[in-house]
């Protein structure tokens, strides 16, 4: 496995891909948290916000991982 996707012949790297769904996903949450109102409880959002991307990533690039690889 070579860890590239062929888009319309290009080749994109599944980090690449998995970045920017993570990307969109922790939009998402960060709109759910402002809409319930969890940011009022942090000091810092733009720390939260970050935060709740790298959680995000990490469990798309677990989710994805071809079976075998060691974690």
């Amino acid at each position: 496995m070579t860890g590239e996707v062929s888009l319309f012949g290009v080749y994109v790297p599944g980090l690449l891909l998995l970045a920017v769904a993570a990307a969109v996903l922790a939009a998402l949450v960060s709109r759910l948290f402002a809409l319930i109102g969890l940011y009022r409880i942090f000091a810092y959002r733009p720390l939260v916000d970050v935060a709740v991307y790298i959680l995000i990533l990490g469990g798309l690039v677990l989710a994805f991982a071809p079976p075998g690889v060691a974690l």
